[in-house]
């Protein structure tokens, strides 16, 4: 988690940036709700990163006070068990953002042997493995007093969606975005994915973003290729690429970030269309397939 020199000053904190353990994390996290006049509980305590499948992440998320533990989109259950097993945590939900079974490979083992409830869209009812309680596009629900709103955000999938955290400014999203790309189109169009992008990028600036893969190095390629005078992305690339070199993750990155680096969110930007000789004329939807295309023959 990154903050800026003017959010830890307005906190109370030294200039420069902080980047830490958990615990200073949640140190940050409160001192941040408090600067932004967040909800007296906002924040859920703790987001633990479970590698899985090589590239895959799954989610563990801790609340303190209640010891609520939920996992999202456990691709297999062995790194997920052996993280509990770590921490002494016992699972209580497992949420899904869609269907496909690298992203609930682990529910029939992790729900036999904690009991965890599954959670997932109404469309995926099913197809996703052990579901017990299914949330549509608007509904909120409540982890251990944390609101969590659920978005449709299909695109690359029908029934995906999306969790968002607003106390915590956290989005738990899947493949429908990464960083610095988005998710390929197996059964959404492109209208479609562009909704739910455009419906992504209404959130505050500050949401952290939490995807389903580290694929942000081999996505700056890409995204300098087409828009390479963008000097946010020159910057982001680079910091990038030093994460990457000390074997730290990039996830999760700021959906500010994303909006000034991330070419699938930048669909109107003139380099772009130039670089891929996109005309002016065309609208966002038409934009976004010609980057799609690209981006699946660079």
């Amino acid at each position: 988690m990154w903050f800026t020199r003017s959010q830890l000053r307005g906190v109370g904190f030294a200039s420069g940036q902080a980047r830490g353990n958990f615990a200073l994390e949640r140190v940050l996290c409160m001192a941040l709700c408090a600067y932004y006049q967040f909800p007296s509980k906002p924040c859920v305590e703790q987001v633990l990163r479970v590698p899985c499948l090589g590239d895959n992440y799954a989610y563990l998320l801790h609340d303190v006070d209640t010891g609520t533990v939920g996992v999202v989109d456990p691709s297999e259950a062995v790194p997920i068990i052996d993280a509990l097993s770590r921490k002494n945590w016992n699972l209580t939900y497992i949420l899904n953002t869609h269907h496909h079974h690298d992203h609930t490979g682990g529910n029939t083992e992790l729900k036999a042997r904690y009991g965890a409830k599954v959670i997932s869209s109404g469309i995926d009812k099913d197809r996703i493995p052990g579901i017990d309680i299914v949330l549509n596009d608007g509904e909120t629900w409540m982890f251990a007093g944390h609101e969590v709103q659920i978005m449709e955000t299909p695109g690359h999938t029908r029934g995906h969606i999306s969790f968002y955290f607003p106390g915590s400014r956290a989005i738990f999203i899947g493949d429908t975005l990464f960083s610095l790309s988005c998710g390929k189109l197996f059964e959404g169009t492109l209208e479609q994915m562009l909704s739910s992008l455009q419906r992504i990028m209404s959130l505050p600036d500050e949401t952290n973003v939490y995807c389903g893969y580290e694929y942000t190095l081999s996505n700056t390629k890409f995204a300098l290729s087409i828009e390479p005078k963008n000097d946010a992305l020159q910057a982001y690339a680079t910091h990038v690429s030093h994460l990457r070199n000390k074997e730290l993750p990039t996830i999760p990155s700021t959906l500010k970030m994303e909006k000034a680096c991330n070419p699938f969110l930048r669909t109107s930007s003139a380099e772009i269309r130039r670089v891929l000789e996109i005309p002016l004329a065309a609208d966002d939807a038409e934009a976004l397939g010609v980057i799609h295309r690209a981006k699946n023959n660079f």
